[in-house]
């Protein structure tokens, strides 16, 4: 996976172009701070996946629980370009470890034990102390122990609400909550990258985190990274119908809102209106064809259904061509668009194949895929209207959608690298071209 990612970044900075503008998406600050969001919100995703995984005994929840891992050693990389080897052993021998207290609160909840659940919450509070004690030695108090103690301590209560309420069959409940804690992780990136940056100007450049131009970035990898969570989470619980797949449909419903609302910010109703009709036809439902094609063992149905998404593919991409003006080209949109979608039916047909190693490294290299989208469309839209995303704050009608809070203050860490700014920085247009250069050869 790294290896892979690695020469996707190096094909991207050869064939992406850079934009100009003092504003723009890409910098060293921005790039930062959706590295960031990123490997936090993937780590939240994997979380929650875990502990409903292995809650229902599924046969998948050990794949699920490696892909943690592998997300964890992700961010021991990290750590390592800042404070050496032995640094990085020091974070990881703290931070992998929490992974594994999912067996003691499953365990827990199927047996109705209140006292393994009380230990199990003594051993997450015993990660919060010294996962935040660290983060103060490391940074030498620039992150003091009580401000990290305060977001750990919140983001372990987002996961164990989210649990507690699927346990429950609180499902509504729970995908609110999931909805919450999963925002909350760009919240907590925000607010950390904008620390380094302000604790480390000279290393980025003078370049910030939270100009318009950023913003919009983040608001639009959010919006795609969780859209590709909510397909891939439904199709595996559609096929193996579980109790709260109509929440997940009640959950992505709530999400294509938030997406309507942030192209109303830019494109005004008109456009959010064009937006949703494409957004809903040949889409949605097809991923629901899919799922029942590979019930019902129908390759009739499959194809169809296939078809509908790539009708989705050439009208969703001709709509961003035309909105932008074509400053993300029509052709090359619709590309990109179909590329996520190829990535989704890989995952699934993995999962339903019984290979859930390949389908969750397929997870991962589609959720990381969704950054490109984000960082791409973004610039194109900032090159559209420059003037728009040229102030110090977004438009004033600009949705909230969990993008508010922290930017540059003095409390500050230096836990995150610029490494990782260049190894998961990828576009979705490395991915396309690679693709079609491959098919050409």
């Amino acid at each position: 996976m790294m290896k892979k990612l690695m020469a996707l970044v190096m094909t991207f900075t050869l064939l992406v172009p850079t934009f100009a503008s003092a504003n723009e998406v890409k910098t060293p600050a921005t790039d930062l701070r959706a590295t960031l969001d990123h490997l936090l919100s993937e780590h939240f995703v994997l979380a929650v996946a875990s502990m409903q995984k292995a809650y229902d005994g599924d046969e998948d929840t050990e794949a699920v629980l490696a892909a943690l891992d592998e997300n964890a050693a992700d961010m021991q990389v990290a750590v390592e370009s800042v404070y050496g080897a032995e640094g990085a052993q020091q974070f990881n021998d703290i931070f992998a470890s929490h992974n594994d207290y999912t067996d003691g609160l499953v365990n827990a909840a199927k047996n109705n034990d209140e006292e393994a659940r009380k230990a199990a919450e003594e051993e997450i509070e015993e990660f919060v102390v010294a996962f935040s004690t660290f983060l103060d030695a490391a940074t030498e108090g620039n992150l003091p122990q009580a401000a990290a103690e305060e977001a750990i301590r919140a983001h372990e209560a987002d996961v164990l609400k989210v649990f507690d309420n699927y346990v429950a069959g609180e499902y509504e409940a729970a995908y609110m909550a999931y909805r919450e804690g999963y925002a909350r992780m760009f919240d907590i990136g925000k607010a950390l990258s904008g620390a380094i940056v302000t604790q480390l100007p000279d290393k980025f450049e003078g370049s910030t985190v939270d100009t318009p131009a950023a913003d919009l970035r983040a608001t639009l990898n959010k919006l795609a990274a969780e859209h590709t969570t909510y397909a891939t989470i439904g199709m595996q619980k559609g096929f193996d119908q579980k109790e709260d797949v109509d929440f997940i449909n009640w959950a992505e419903d709530a999400h294509t809102a938030d997406f309507k609302a942030a192209i109303a910010s830019i494109y005004g109703d008109e456009g959010a209106a064009q937006f949703e009709k494409v957004w809903q036809a040949n889409h949605i439902d097809a991923q629901s064809m899919i799922v029942t094609a590979a019930l019902e063992e129908d390759q009739a149905g499959r194809t169809e259904a296939e078809g509908y998404l790539q009708t989705f593919a050439k009208d969703f991409g001709g709509f961003l061509g035309a909105a932008t003006e074509e400053n993300l080209p029509s052709e090359a949109a619709t590309e990109v668009v179909w590329a996520h979608e190829e990535l989704v039916l890989t995952s699934f047909d993995q999962y339903v194949a019984g290979d859930y190693e390949a389908a969750y490294d397929t997870f991962r290299e589609s959720y990381a895929f969704m950054f490109g989208i984000g960082e791409t469309l973004g610039g194109a839209i900032v090159t559209q209207h420059p003037d728009k995303f040229g102030g110090e704050t977004m438009p004033s009608e600009m949705p909230n959608t969990g993008m508010g809070g922290g930017s540059t203050n003095n409390t500050s860490i230096t836990l995150i690298a610029t490494i990782l700014g260049a190894m998961f920085a990828i576009t979705a247009f490395v991915m396309v071209r690679r693709k079609k250069a491959s098919e050409q050869a």
